[in-house]
């Protein structure tokens, strides 16, 4: 932008008032897509690390519930959980690189994700002027689910074995009647991915994959997954701006697509397969990314669609 002025000290650069409008018009067209759709925001616990950008973040979900969409966000809080089992010396146990979740565990778990995480996001929406409300897949039986089986190659043998996680759980069933109630009364959900099984106890939920089952049930217009990434990237390391699920299929098969970004193309399909429109893997640590890739004309990581 040519003209800019300074406002004071420690205060940003700012654009001259016609430029300000230029910006609101360039945004309108985006803005009556979206009107009165659900954006389901998948925000990781890494980008969750920096209090700036938290509050950046908080604004952002501020301005479009303000500007008539319906966001609902999903929290991760991996390396917060990690860091209370340390302080409270409970030692993580793994099997076949997978986290054994017992009952002291989940306890933590569920006390840092419902409890201190969530409400702090809570607390930076509202502090912006928004009205947040803090729940979990537990509160009106929003989220059930079934326990988690995984096997594992077990080279002495040479066969699989089924390992116990514990207290893990996939979505089985979603009810949206408590998100009915809250979305377009100008409330804001953050959703913390604990939930109940049949059993009636609490399991611990992928972020990922609660955010997908979430995200398919309310059929979002969007789901946005905020990584350390900036998207798929092709081999040449340049970003890749819309991909179908045949096209990921493709990429994997001819190692474009590798590691920790299949797991993350995979959550995709699986939202989209539940009835999401479109999924967006985008760099959470990005200034205002939401904003620049849903109410500008150029986006800011890889839609991803059917």
């Amino acid at each position: 932008m040519s003209e800019t002025t300074k406002r004071g000290p420690g205060e940003a650069l700012k654009a001259s008032p016609h430029e300000q409008a230029a910006i609101l018009m360039q945004a309108l067209p985006h803005m009556l897509r979206y009107d009165d759709a659900t954006v389901v925001v998948k925000y990781g616990g890494h980008a969750m690390g920096d209090d700036q950008v938290a509050r950046a973040f908080a604004r952002d979900m501020v301005l479009l519930e303000q500007s008539g969409v319906n966001p609902v966000v999903v929290h991760g809080g991996g390396p917060q959980i990690g860091a209370m089992l340390a302080k409270l010396g409970i030692k993580s146990e793994f099997a076949g690189g997978l986290r054994i979740t017992d009952k002291a565990t989940v306890e933590i778990v569920e006390m840092v994700l419902a409890g201190s995480i969530n409400k702090q996001i809570v607390g930076f929406i509202n502090a912006e002027g928004g009205r947040a409300i803090g729940l979990c897949g537990k509160d009106g039986n929003m989220v059930t689910v079934k326990k988690v089986e995984r096997t594992v190659y077990d080279p002495d043998s040479n066969i699989e074995k089924v390992v116990d996680l514990g207290f893990v759980g996939d979505p089985d069933k979603v009810d949206t009647t408590v998100l009915d109630q809250v979305l377009g009364r100008e409330l804001i959900p953050v959703l913390a991915p604990v939930a109940q099984g049949a059993d009636g106890e609490t399991y611990n939920v992928n972020a990922d994959t609660f955010a997908g089952a979430i995200a398919g049930a309310l059929e979002a217009k969007r789901l946005l997954f905020l990584t350390d990434v900036p998207g798929v990237l092709d081999k040449n390391k340049n970003l890749i701006k819309e991909l179908r699920i045949d096209d990921i299929r493709g990429l994997i098969a001819d190692g474009t697509i590798t590691g920790g970004m299949i797991p993350k193309v995979e959550t995709c399909i699986y939202a989209l397969e539940q009835g999401v429109e479109g999924v967006v893997i985008l760099d959470g640590k990005t200034p205002h990314a939401v904003l620049v890739e849903l109410l500008t004309d150029h986006g800011a990581g890889t839609l991803i669609t059917r």
